[in-house]
């Protein structure tokens, strides 16, 4: 593994320097962030409502409803195979 100070004080090294501060500020910037959405989820159980609901409604927006529905779809089937379809839904 070749030493990061090759050069020291180089344009090379000042670069790399550079990167690695980006990336730990972002880094501090994303755990800002997620404490900030752990607060919201918080508040919201405090209100009455599913953390884990929320986030799957979350994950669910972020798709497009093609998607969504394709993935509905697929899961019915696999559901109705298993024997997991509820009452009324038929076994296929």
């Amino acid at each position: 593994m070749a030493k990061l100070t090759a050069n020291p004080g180089g344009v090379a090294a000042d670069q790399l320097r550079a990167f690695v501060e980006r990336i730990e500020r972002l880094e501090e910037e994303a755990a800002v962030i997620n404490d900030d959405k752990k607060d919201v989820y918080g508040e919201a159980k405090g209100n009455g409502y599913c953390k884990k609901t929320i986030r799957k409604v979350v994950q669910l927006r972020k798709k497009q409803p093609h998607e969504r529905e394709e993935e509905e779809a697929i899961l019915d089937l696999d559901m109705h195979a298993l024997g997991m379809a509820g009452p009324g839904e038929g076994d296929g």
